[in-house]
């Protein structure tokens, strides 16, 4: 499900001593099937930009179009959007409430009007989805959970709903290292074996680097950078100037190279320093670093 965004402006509190223009003008296109990671600093406009997606928010002017169809037309329904698109925000624990796991899951797809049969397998399909065992959590509190493990069940419950579009904002927001790599993998799964488009709002370099194939960088409610990883990251005077920085990996390649290290230049991952630094330590007896 592709979704295209042509000249979108949103202010708040527009005519106001408070105005301010969140989103100036911003065109994009997102393909079916992409991981993209929406990047920027705190005020760039990204969470703007994500809620206008499912209908959130309205926009001052320009288009949304979703699967062909302007979803900013009268007579459009947004519940009928908000099944395609769904959305995950930022600390999305704090809005269990269901005495179980398994009836905060099933909350959604009740309000869909599901019979009980397909809100069930609904449930353990996204359950297992977020690698949460159903026979073993169905009947836990949601409150008895680690904060990794209420944040699978708050993806679940919007999972659970059967978006195309999945759109999380800031996932790992919160988390110890160790939750933060398990979120990111079960994100990482989901795009890989349900092709769900994902659009993942961040500030960290280190987790869009782990999981996007697409980077969209945005500053005072622009896109300004757009492009795999490796060609955003390469942008490092770019990203600094408006608050960002590089996965820090990337500066230690930048080191290495400069002290006549043939690393290759595009890498922005641990796991690709690791394996690049021992090919070279395996090839050759003596580096001179």
């Amino acid at each position: 499900m592709s979704i295209k965004i042509e000249n979108l402006t949103h202010i708040y509190m527009k005519n106001s001593p408070f105005e301010k223009k969140a989103l100036d003008d911003v065109s994009l296109e997102l393909n079916d099937g992409e991981f993209i990671a929406l990047i920027g600093h705190t005020g760039s406009g990204k969470s703007t930009l994500i809620q206008h997606l499912n209908g959130l928010l309205k926009p001052n002017s320009g288009k949304i179009i979703i699967d062909e169809k302007d979803i900013l037309k009268k007579g459009v329904k947004l519940s009928e959007v908000r099944k395609k698109v769904g959305l995950v925000f930022q600390y999305p624990e704090y809005q269990l409430f269901e005495e179980t796991i398994e009836k905060d899951i099933a909350f959604g797809p009740k309000n869909l009007g599901l019979d009980d049969d397909e809100i069930l397998k609904r449930v353990k399909r996204a359950m297992k989805m977020v690698g949460l065992d159903y026979e073993e959590y169905r009947n836990k509190s949601p409150f008895d959970l680690s904060g990794g493990q209420k944040r699978r069940v708050a993806i679940a419950g919007v999972v659970a709903m059967e978006p195309k579009i999945l759109i999380l904002d800031e996932p790992t927001a919160g988390l110890d290292p160790k939750g933060r790599d398990e979120i990111l993998g079960q994100i990482k799964e989901l795009h890989k074996d349900y092709n769900m488009t994902i659009i993942l709002v961040s500030h960290s370099m280190e987790d869009v680097a782990k999981v996007a194939d697409r980077v969209i960088v945005m500053s005072k409610g622009k896109c300004i950078l757009d492009g795999q990883p490796k060609e955003v990251f390469k942008e490092i005077d770019t990203l600094e100037n408006v608050g960002l920085a590089a996965p820090q990996v990337t500066y230690l390649v930048k080191e290495l190279r400069n002290k006549g290290m043939d690393i290759p230049e595009e890498i922005f991952t641990v796991n690709q320093a690791k394996e690049a630094i021992l090919k070279i330590i395996a090839s050759s007896k003596n580096v001179g670093l």
